[in-house]
């Protein structure tokens, strides 16, 4: 059952030394939510990694799951559930999850597991609750495409669920091969938007399987949104009962109900105690679209915020936060942005970094091997073909800032995402 938020509240603040100081101006009773500060994502994951005396929790972690948000990374934080909240939370995840699903499926999931890593674990997990007899083939993200491609035909496997990199390097492999499979009827994807010309190369691989979104979650934020049949591309519906979402300007704070209108993703969770998100931004951007007035109102995806705390590229997720600690060893306090491209069906990340003050101290090649031996993930994903990286030095002039408030933009995400049709 759904706590209610004044509760939540008025747990943390007696329970987490991080909520009490968080609210030490809030008064007792009388207050709503649009009242309560946005957590600082920087702030709030400061000290997760020890979790005997982690700010943020209410109690001891006894009878619970420990998971590394971002955990690819190698940098990631650790997200803690009990596991009465973990149960609901796969759960909740499940029933909508079903509703893509056909009684008699086989779907192989191709998440991924190991090193406190929740993908695998949480499908596995949301699979056992489906409303329809489904049968699962756990094969994880690791599997070779040619055991993979003979499994599907053995085992008649008729939907695949992962995330959108592998599915579509497993689809270009099959293309490249003259490959069609068609037995497979559905494609479940999680972790980040599929790009229209992935959903080509799906298309051409699998040309019976309808495309669908696996759900909207993340192991910090818990619960967001349900992929159901009448979703349009990155379309949700809110797990409604079982969170709060709230679209946020980015730039303001204030609260969005417009239709159609863009600003960052907020999610208050209602079922977790042990560690409470109460008003969490993603770091993804949204936007209604279901009137106000709606029962249950339904949001699209939009990219990633410029401020967002962590950004998902590919199967990598990166922390602005660790990123800058890298740079300021490397160069120096500086001034630095990171835009987010596609250039050849491929992700491209580039840094921009600030040269007011001089010549650079490293060359960009330089800095770039910097940071691969910094983050070796980094490193793993471009040497395999994930994604293209490279740095570039301009006045800081040239940046990207935020056309109202004009202060730099440190995530700049220009990947083709599905646009509002007007």
């Amino acid at each position: 059952m759904p706590t209610p938020l004044a509760a939540i509240v008025r747990y943390a603040r007696q329970n987490s030394p991080y909520y009490r100081q968080l609210y030490a101006n809030l008064p007792q009773t009388g207050w709503q939510l649009r009242a309560l500060p946005l957590i600082d994502p920087q702030n709030f994951w400061q000290g997760s990694s020890n979790i005997d005396n982690w700010p943020v929790l209410t109690g001891p972690v006894l009878d619970g799951l420990v998971f590394k948000t971002g955990g690819s990374s190698g940098d990631g934080k650790l997200s803690i559930y009990a596991r009465e909240e973990w149960q609901h939370f796969v759960r909740q995840f499940g029933q909508g999850m079903s509703k893509s699903l056909q009684a008699g499926d086989r779907v192989a999931n191709l998440f991924f597991a190991g090193d406190l890593y929740a993908s695998l674990l949480f499908i596995h997990g949301a699979l056992r609750y489906s409303s329809v007899p489904i049968c699962e083939f756990p094969f994880t993200g690791a599997v070779d495409d040619q055991s993979l491609a003979s499994a599907i035909n053995e085992y008649n496997i008729t939907v695949l669920a992962g995330v959108p990199v592998q599915l579509v390097r497993f689809a270009n492999w099959l293309n490249q091969a003259g490959c069609s499979v068609f037995g497979v009827r559905c494609i479940m994807y999680g972790g980040e938007s599929l790009f229209a010309n992935q959903r080509e190369v799906l298309e051409k691989a699998f040309p019976k399987a309808c495309i669908t979104s696996i759900g909207c979650a993340s192991v910090d934020a818990g619960l967001i949104g349900a992929c159901l049949p009448d979703c349009e591309v990155d379309e949700h519906w809110v797990f409604d009962g079982d969170i709060l979402v709230e679209i946020v300007d980015e730039t303001t704070g204030e609260v969005i109900d417009d239709v159609d209108r863009v600003g960052v993703l907020v999610v208050t969770n209602l079922q977790r105690l042990l560690m409470p998100i109460v008003r969490y931004p993603t770091g993804d951007l949204a936007c209604w679209r279901s009137p106000l007035d709606t029962a249950v109102r339904k949001f699209a995806l939009r990219g990633r915020a410029g401020g967002g705390h962590r950004i998902r590229v590919g199967t990598l997720s990166l922390f602005p936060d660790m990123i800058d600690k890298a740079l300021n060893q490397l160069v120096g306090p500086t001034t630095w942005q990171m835009v987010l491209t596609r250039q050849d069906d491929l992700d491209q990340l580039t840094l921009q970094i600030a040269d007011d003050v001089g010549p650079p101290s490293i060359k960009e090649d330089t800095l770039i091997d910097g940071l691969r031996l910094a983050f070796p993930a980094l490193a793993n994903a471009q040497s395999s073909g994930q994604i293209a990286l490279c740095a570039r030095y301009l006045p800081s002039s040239a940046m990207f800032t935020h056309a109202r408030s004009g202060k730099l933009v440190r995530v700049v995400d220009q990947r083709p995402y599905y646009e509002v049709e007007a």
